[in-house]
């Protein structure tokens, strides 16, 4: 059967990239792809490889804990560096990437008896950890936020790129799609979420402009923001409009998964389930993540804890910044246990 003809020289929705979405089939205009600096259609590239790898210094013989499995770059990482003789657990909530993430580290070689998954918010880690591993974990990685994979699917919701379901939902099982959610939010509450969770400054004419809206896509969503904005200070650089945009839709995603909520739990779960000397690294993307990270372990430190946590957080290299724009945000802390 043929494939369905795109508009133009080179496919741009998600869904016309198929040699992207088959990097078996397709490995050197996958690595073409890579090598301009862009993540491939379905694919996610692991950030901070080598200095996650340093903080965490994984050794042979370790329990290791990956929260977020993701498209499995940093878990294979870790795997390799725990043999003979360790483990890694993986955790994701998405019922969609984990069955194939699981799938890529079994063809990479790495059997049950060294790697499991498990589909659960990483909330659980510590029920998880009491019948996968009661003795604790050595080790814990957790690289919050979205996937790739998850942002550039517009069937998933997470972009306004194009017109597409207004979902946003991690695990699109549980809980309630974004436009729902925006339907039952009066304008105070809204407003609130935008602060909290992205920092917006216009969030209160946002939200009287969308709270309580049935959205029936990204794309109407996206440009009611636009209007928002525009209306109430009509001098607003174009760009300044773009941004308030990803801070919506970034406070929403927030919102609809509880990820702050889930980050607590994590938080205080670690030193339930880190052994003695245990290390955990957290990847964080934006300010609230990163001042909840920077909190929990500087308290953990002071009331005894933690041996030792980063000073100061840790960003990517230029180097990595440029092949990848991704990283340009990300930000690592680590901790280690007494």
């Amino acid at each position: 059967m043929r494939r369905p003809r795109y508009a133009g020289r080179n496919p741009r929705a998600f869904h016309e990239k198929y040699k992207e979405l088959q990097p078996e089939r397709y490995a050197a205009d996958v690595a073409r792809v890579l090598a301009a600096g862009k993540t491939p259609a379905g694919m996610h590239r692991p950030i901070m490889v080598d200095e996650i790898l340093a903080v965490l210094a994984p050794r042979p013989g370790e329990v290791a804990v990956d929260c977020t499995l993701g498209f499995g770059g940093h878990a294979r990482a870790i795997l390799e560096r725990v043999l003979p003789g360790g483990r890694l657990i993986g955790l994701d909530q998405d019922p969609l990437e984990l069955p194939r993430a699981e799938a890529r580290l079994r063809e990479a070689g790495f059997g049950a008896e060294v790697f499991e998954a498990h589909r659960t918010n990483f909330a659980g880690i510590a029920q998880v950890l009491a019948a996968a591993a009661p003795g604790g974990a050595d080790l814990v990685l957790a690289d919050l936020g979205v996937s790739s994979m998850q942002i550039d699917n517009p069937a998933r919701g997470f972009t306004f790129k194009d017109a597409a379901p207004l979902d946003m939902r991690m695990n699109p099982a549980r809980g309630l799609p974004a436009s729902a959610w925006l339907a039952r939010m009066s304008a105070a509450d809204l407003a609130s979420v935008f602060v909290t969770n992205a920092d917006e400054p216009q969030a209160e004419v946002i939200a009287a402009r969308v709270a309580g809206q049935a959205f029936a896509s990204t794309r109407d969503l996206a440009d009611a923001v636009r209007a928002a904005v525009v209306t109430a200070r009509p001098r607003t650089a174009a760009e300044d409009v773009e941004r308030a945009v990803r801070r919506v839709f970034q406070a929403v995603r927030i919102a609809v998964n509880d990820e702050f909520g889930a980050l607590d739990a994590l938080l205080r779960a670690l030193p339930l389930v880190l052994r003695p000397g245990g290390r955990v690294a957290i990847l964080t993307f934006h300010s609230g993540e990163d001042r909840r990270v920077k909190k929990a372990f500087q308290t953990g430190e002071r009331d005894g804890v933690y041996a030792a946590v980063s000073a100061d957080v840790m960003r990517a290299s230029a180097a990595e910044t440029r092949a990848n724009p991704r990283a340009s945000s990300a930000k690592l802390r680590w901790a280690r246990r007494v």
